[in-house]
């Protein structure tokens, strides 16, 4: 599809036939203070931002294109995400054409990492969205509240405080049954008194290997389940005192990887702490504590069989296990026309791995810890009420981050002692931002914010390069971390029948962590060194109602991405993509169509890209047609059914890792179709 086809097809459409792409609420909603969820009648396709950057939707929706149970691909229905897809599940999340840990993930205000040095088991692997009430985003360097170094934005997961003026009961779950054997079922349920309540929420998720447009089978499938709990104290409603724990489980079969996911294994434990509406002035207290371990195994024997003609012909299996404790304490301030939030945080890392060749092998060796990391963070935040309608946000940071190299050899098969054993690295770490904003709950709003972050390279970064940049020993030695500069800037319209939204930025990132891939004897090796870049890009939105019960829906995301130096563009940078919907609801049915629109995607680096991978080449356009409907039995219980990519279109992504010969394919990786006509029925049920 031609690119500049699409652009004035897309243009025509925003300028001459106003569409929405949310199905649900505009409002102005602070995070903090989002009223209960309620069961919509349309399935969500898409969100519009509730604030100036920030995006906040309710995961337990039913959702179009039927999402994977991980939490990248609910991240699709925000415009300027996508994923880098290797199969079914697990898909590896990319906001604006950022990667990795430039986007901070929190769920309950605690951090999470994967373990595999490739990420085959990224953070959203191991979260369960529909046991969360809130998923809210943040696009750029626009809070300091989580964390620094989120260039690309921040993600948190959470789940709201059930308290009960009187004793009660109250519950949500789903079930969804689909093409391939596709089967889930969510359960959260809690039940207490004005004196304190018990939570339990739990998922399983199933699917089978999926078949692309042509008939052609992917490897692709999956079981999951989580189980979480949480007991808490409330003395009065505005205090509680909660512990929780959680645990889970997964397998996956990958299409674009080597091995599968043989075991996701995750141990939680947290506890918090709030107490809000305390004065005058010091108006809230937060506190909390967290541990998440996650235990993970590749192999190449349990979900397929060796190939005795590829790299891997005997049985191997690799374990890898990532430790994350940490903590936060923030204060909340309120005085006249100033609202500021101060406080600090910490968090504390180990890496562990061991690996054998042989069925089970592994699992008599000993661990061995090859990374640790420790950061703490000060930071404060302050809301300026100018007047009603003008405000300034503005905040400020500082952390301490040091990491720690364990190993006492590198090169893999043939090792050799690592020169960066026992070495301690340290940074300081500032970050800042100031947004204006005027009137964004009025009829015409509008911001602009200029923010600045430093980020420390992580572990995939530091640990999984085979070399580092030019004349550092390795990676560890030799990677700077990244300075993100970026200015943000947006409008947005809230009419009788039409709303529109429109959000740019543009950044300067010095010391942009680079990976180059190169071709050798021994296979591909990858060199990790910092480059100069710039980026640029934006969101856009409108929703017109035209009549009751009618809904015209459109969207548009575009990421742009360059290294200064020598102007080549970055690599795995998502395409122009474009999404228009329609729905109509009339008493208790309603019905919906999407249609999603991406472009060529030219601009590519097939040496360069990031730990998971490099462009595999342009990629052709494509446009993919989908129907929903559902019916309302009562405020309680809805049944919601749709079928995906309803022409049977074959077709990929250009974020794509591309299959191996493991599987069949070719030796030099093709991409990875994306499912055929995939037909999907939804119950939720709110007791």
């Amino acid at each position: 599809m031609d690119r500049n086809l699409l652009c004035m097809a897309l243009l025509g459409a925003l300028a001459n036939m106003p569409i929405a792409h949310a199905q649900e609420s505009h409002a102005a909603l602070h995070a903090d203070a989002m009223p209960a969820t309620t069961l919509d009648g349309i399935v969500v396709v898409g969100v519009a931002p509730a604030m100036a950057t920030t995006f906040i939707t309710d995961p337990k929706l039913p959702r179009q294109p039927v999402p994977a149970s991980d939490g990248a691909d609910y991240l699709k229905t925000i415009p300027g995400f996508a994923t880098l897809r290797s199969g079914g599940t697990n898909g590896d999340p990319v906001l604006r054409g950022m990667f990795g840990s430039r986007i901070n993930l929190m769920t309950n205000d605690g951090a999470m990492s994967g373990a595999c040095p490739s990420r085959m088991d990224n953070a959203l692997s191991y979260i369960a969205p529909e046991t969360y009430d809130r998923l809210i985003v943040v696009k750029g360097p626009q809070t300091v509240l989580w964390g620094g170094g989120a260039s690309a934005g921040t993600v948190r997961f959470e789940r709201e405080i059930p308290y009960f003026a009187e004793p009660g009961v109250q519950a949500t779950g789903s079930l969804l049954a689909g093409s391939r054997d596709r089967n889930d079922q969510v359960l959260d349920i809690s039940a207490g008194t004005p004196r304190g309540y018990a939570r339990v929420s739990a998922n399983r998720s199933e699917a089978d290997d999926y078949q692309d447009g042509n008939g052609d089978g992917v490897p692709s499938a999956w079981k999951k389940w989580n189980t979480d709990a949480a007991l808490g104290w409330t003395p009065d409603e505005d205090t509680v005192l909660e512990l929780s724990a959680g645990i889970g489980d997964a397998q996956a079969r990958y299409a674009g990887r080597g091995m599968d996911g043989a075991q996701f294994r995750r141990d939680s434990l947290g506890l918090r702490f709030e107490k809000k509406h305390i004065g005058d002035v010091l108006d809230a207290v937060v506190a909390n504590v967290y541990q998440n371990d996650v235990d993970h195994v590749m192999d190449n024997y349990s979900l397929r069989d060796p190939d005795p003609t590829g790299s891997m012909p005997m049985p191997m299996a690799s374990n890898v296990a990532h430790r994350t404790r940490g903590g936060r304490v923030a204060t909340t301030w309120q005085s006249g026309r100033w609202e500021v939030t101060t406080g600090v945080d910490l968090r504390d890392s180990r890496h562990r791995r061991r690996s054998a060749s042989g069925r089970g092998a592994y699992l008599a060796l000993p661990w061995g810890v090859d990374a640790k990391f420790h950061s703490w963070g000060a930071f404060a935040e302050s809301h300026w009420h100018i007047t009603d309608t003008h405000h300034v946000m503005s905040g400020v940071r500082v952390d301490r981050a040091e990491a720690q190299d364990l190993r006492a050899s590198t090169g893999g098969m043939m090792p050799m002692p690592n020169p960066t054993a026992g070495r301690v690295r340290r940074e300081t770490l500032p970050s800042a931002f100031v947004r204006y904003e005027h009137d964004m709950g009025g009829r015409w709003g509008a911001y602009a914010g200029l923010g600045h972050t430093q980020r420390m390279p992580d572990y995939w970064e530091l640990f999984s390069p085979t070399r580092g940049p030019v004349g550092a020993p390795n990676a560890f030695a030799g990677v700077q971390p990244e300075r993100t500069t970026q200015l943000d800037i947006g409008l947005q319209f809230n009419g009788a029948k039409v709303d529109a939204w429109a959000s740019l930025y543009a950044g300067r990132v010095q010391d942009f962590i680079l990976f180059d891939y190169t071709a050798g004897m021994m296979g591909s090796t990858t060199r990790a060194h910092n480059v100069d870049a710039r980026i640029r890009g934006g969101e856009a939105g409108i929703d017109w109602r035209p009549a009751q019960g009618w809904k015209l829906s459109g969207a548009a995301s575009y990421a742009w991405g360059e290294v200064r130096d020598t102007g080549t563009a970055l690599p795995q940078m998502p395409p122009l993509e474009a999404r228009f919907s329609v729905s109509h609801e009339r008493g208790s049915w309603s019905w919906g169509a999407l249609w999603r629109v991406a472009a060529a995607q030219d601009r590519v680096s097939t040496t360069q890209g990031n730990v998971v991978g490099r462009d595999l080449g342009p990629s052709a356009g494509f446009a993919v047609f989908s129907l929903n409907g559902g019916y309302r039995f009562s405020d309680r219980l809805q049944l919601t059914a749709g079928i995906d990519n309803l022409f049977d279109r074959a077709y990929s992504e250009h974020l794509n890792l591309g299959g191996n010969s493991a599987f069949g394919y070719p030796a030099d990786p093709v991409r990875i179709n994306e499912p055929g006509r995939t037909a999907w029925m939804k119950l939720n049920l709110r007791y």
